[in-house]
């Protein structure tokens, strides 16, 4: 079988999968084609910073899915804010090690971010954005699992 095919398979089965049941907080908002994903999380805690607000996610998929690990933002949409995090931009980029290539494996599927995404926001305290926020949105012209984030701050 073609790569190709593979992809398409596996995001399928991943689709009938998530259209079947999904964690408390994660609902698929739309799944149009393959090659992109919204998603909604909510944190289930009562984390104050997070308390009442869902989030739209954004994922794409390359047709190296899942050796390659999907693209995957935030996206504003009118109740959808992009939540504050220390380790979320306001343009939606997310850092997180699973979303780069060093930390991503091929066991992960887009329920199993979700569930990361979660949880790197239920365990914030911090209502704040990453340092030089506004310069790194001003200046990026990357795609976000192109950007060479350092994966150094475990406390937030």
């Amino acid at each position: 079988m073609s790569i190709i095919f593979d992809n398409v398979l596996m995001l399928s089965q991943e689709l009938l999968k998530i259209q079947g049941q999904l964690a408390p907080g994660i609902t698929l908002v739309s799944a149009e084609n393959l090659k992109t994903w919204l998603m909604d999380i909510q944190v289930m805690d009562a984390n104050p910073i997070y308390q009442g607000n869902i989030f739209r996610l954004k994922f794409e998929f390359s047709n190296n899915y899942p050796i390659e690990p999907p693209e995957v933002v935030f996206v504003r949409h009118p109740d959808r804010p992009i939540p504050m995090h220390p380790h979320i931009y306001t343009n939606g980029i997310i850092c997180l090690d699973l979303l780069a290539a060093q930390g991503w494996s091929p066991v992960q599927n887009v329920e199993s971010i979700c569930l990361s995404i979660q949880s790197m926001l239920t365990g914030n305290s911090k209502n704040e954005r990453p340092p030089g926020d506004a310069d790194f949105v001003r200046n990026n012209r990357l795609r976000p699992r192109d950007v060479a984030f350092h994966f150094h701050d475990n406390e937030v």
